[in-house]
């Protein structure tokens, strides 16, 4: 799969990895569980595995993040325009879906580098993504001291 992405100087080619890569999740279940119950996190990445891959703008992803653009000279942002400059295929990302109405930002779970990366080489790349929504959390009853 590929993208063009233009630049002042020439376009240049992104190419895309079919499916997230199996290190990926690991990553995200690393990342949501800062944000998410332990039986959420489990069903975000068995429905992050079985979604299908969407297409989205890399400013699109970012201004719904509401994540800074990290600079070309971020170490990670930097390994992957050298990936694009040698055309190895970068990994699609991993999106939780945010909330409008609760004031919760899009969550990029894997792929924030690449998305910036991408906004480098031209803001409207075309970036293949799996997007979730978050499942609710089960509600559990407050724990007390006592006993019934």
């Amino acid at each position: 799969m590929r993208a063009v992405a233009k630049t002042s100087k020439q376009k240049v080619t992104v190419t895309w990895a079919e499916a997230p890569a199996e290190h990926d999740y690991p990553s995200a279940e690393s990342f949501l569980r800062l944000i998410a119950e332990p039986a959420q996190v489990q069903a975000c990445l068995i429905l992050l595995a079985e979604a299908p891959t969407t297409h989205q703008a890399a400013k699109d992803i970012l201004r719904a993040s509401r994540l800074p653009l990290l600079p070309s000279t971020d170490p990670e942002v930097a390994k992957d325009l050298k990936k694009v400059s040698l055309q190895t295929p970068l990994s699609p990302i991993l999106l939780v879906r945010g909330d409008i109405a609760e004031g919760r930002p899009l969550q990029i779970a894997d792929g924030y580098h690449r998305v910036c990366a991408s906004y480098q080489l031209d803001e409207d790349t075309s970036i293949p993504c799996r997007l979730v929504t978050l499942p609710a959390a089960a509600a559990t009853p407050p724990e007390s001291g006592h006993a019934p």
